[in-house]
Order: C-alpha cells, then structure tokens, then sequence
C-alpha cells in the first residue's frame, strides 16, 4: 500500500471492486472510502462521534433514540464498510457487544491497517455472508440488526425478500430493531416493496429521508426503522428536521400511503436494489 499520509489517496484492489481512501481535505484523520467510484463510508479516526454522511446520521439518530442513553446494547452489522456506525455505537455506548459481518476480506484488511478502529474486545469483526451469517445466528440474540450491504452501489437481491427479513426478525429480542439502508430512486418501487416485505414480520415502523426522495423527485437514501413496537417517531422527527440536511419522517398512515399496494417481495422473485444514476457519484456533497 506505500506510506499513507493526509495528502495521498489510496487505492487498492479488493475482493469485490477498486477501493479507494480519500483524505477529507476539511476534517484532519478523516477519510471517505470508496468502492469502484461509489462512496461507502467517511470515518473521523479522532471522533467517531463525527458523521458526514446524512443517512449514517439517521441511522446514529436511531441508535440513539431506541434506548436509554448509554445503555450498551447488543448488535449485529450487516455490512461492514469502513465501520462508521460501529464506531459511533462504541463511542456512544460503551460495553456494547457488537458483531460487524463483511463479505469482502481484503476491504477487512485494508480498514483495519489503514483506519485502524480503537481496541475493543467486545467488537468483532467476521468475513462471512450476510444471509448466512443470520442463518447460523441463534434466535432472539441481538438488540439491533442493521443492513447496509451493497455490491457495488446495490444491495444483493437475497438481502431483500420476505425469508430474510424473517431471519432478521428471528434473531431480535422482542424489543428489538432493525435498522436498513435503502437506496432508490423514482417512482421508488424497490423502497416500497421493502417496507411492506419487513412490515410482515417487524410490523411497526417509519421511514426517514430527504423530503425530495421520499416524493420520488431524485435518487438517495432511505433509512427504515422497523420493530414489534412504536418507534419513536416524534423525537425522530425532531433530529431530522434539525440535520444539516432537513429530512421527513413517515409512519402510520402516511407510511400505509407511501407502501400502497406494494407487493411483499419473496426469495424466487427478488432482485437487486435500484441502480444509481449514472454520474450521481462524481460530486458528493
């Protein structure tokens, strides 16, 4: 890989495309991965508090919010990237036991030598496949699920249908949530055929994003919080409307209205998620 300094990028071939580590001109220790063009990750080595990507901020707002404040909780990370959240839940709840599953070893290899994450004996890190990492998984083991997977810049179709969200479901506590990373686009059917493929198993939710995504005016990302209970959908509300980058919350019947008459997605049907538009990654704000 060569000497890394603040001022050098670099790029290394991985297991599933060219990943790249930018250092963030504004932020000194920062820097952005990329995979194959696509940006998947912005980490602040000397605050892991510090979240540059706005769905990352959601995701971070839930965590915060499902759960009394420091109270360590139990999670499982599908997908690993350069391990934003992970830090951030660390950080933010210390003593939580957290299980991050990465398909990609060499990617594995080169955060851990290049962002190395702080020693922590209760946070591991496994190269495994999502799916069959939850199906080896013993039932109601985790406090939070989250999935953030994507090939390239989409998420596999086996980590869309109806089975694997029963998988998720089984393998949370009763109090449990999952937390997804949905990217779409117009008229957003794949986001709405998510919804109502979790729903039938984890039927209580909300959705946060972008109020220009959400009415299917542009391409981003959408983060679903699902669980057996109500989320807190008021206290959410309040920290997306008060982001850098103003986003809306849907639940109830509003979020009934943005399903429609979506169908559940099973395993025989299921495909990758939407694609980006091309050039949406060449100016990343």
């Amino acid at each position: 890989m060569g000497r890394r300094r603040d001022t050098e990028r670099v790029t290394e071939q991985v297991d599933t495309g060219l990943a790249e580590l930018a250092p963030d001109p504004d932020r000194p220790g920062s820097w952005t991965l990329m995979l194959d063009g696509a940006p998947q990750s912005h980490v602040d080595l000397n605050d892991p508090t510090h979240l540059e990507f706005e769905y990352v901020r959601r995701l971070a707002a839930a965590f915060d919010l499902i759960a009394p404040a420091g109270t360590p909780l139990r999670v499982l990370h599908l997908g690993g990237g350069a391990l934003t959240l992970p830090r951030y839940v660390a950080a933010t709840r210390p003593g939580s036991a957290q299980r991050v599953v990465e398909v990609d070893a060499a990617l594995v290899d080169l955060v851990r030598r290049a962002l190395p994450w702080r020693a922590d004996a209760r946070l591991k890190v496994r190269v495994d496949d999502a799916r069959a990492a939850l199906t080896s998984t013993r039932d109601g083991s985790y406090d939070v699920v989250v999935a953030d997977v994507f090939a390239g810049a989409r998420t596999p179709a086996r980590l869309t249908s109806v089975q694997y969200a029963a998988e998720v479901a089984r393998v949370l506590r009763p109090g449990g949530w999952y937390l997804a990373n949905l990217a779409d686009g117009p008229p957003l059917r794949y986001a709405r055929g998510q919804v109502a493929t979790v729903r039938t198993v984890l039927p209580r939710g909300c959705l946060v994003a972008d109020a220009a995504v959400l009415r299917g005016r542009r391409y981003g990302n959408l983060v679903l919080v699902a669980g057996r209970q109500e989320p807190p959908v008021a206290e959410l509300t309040r920290r997306a409307a008060g982001d850098w980058f103003p986003g809306r919350v849907l639940a109830g019947a509003d979020l009934d209205h943005f399903v429609g008459g979506a169908a559940v997605v099973h395993d025989e049907q299921a495909t990758d998620s939407t694609p980006p538009p091309s050039g949406i990654f060449s100016v990343r704000r």
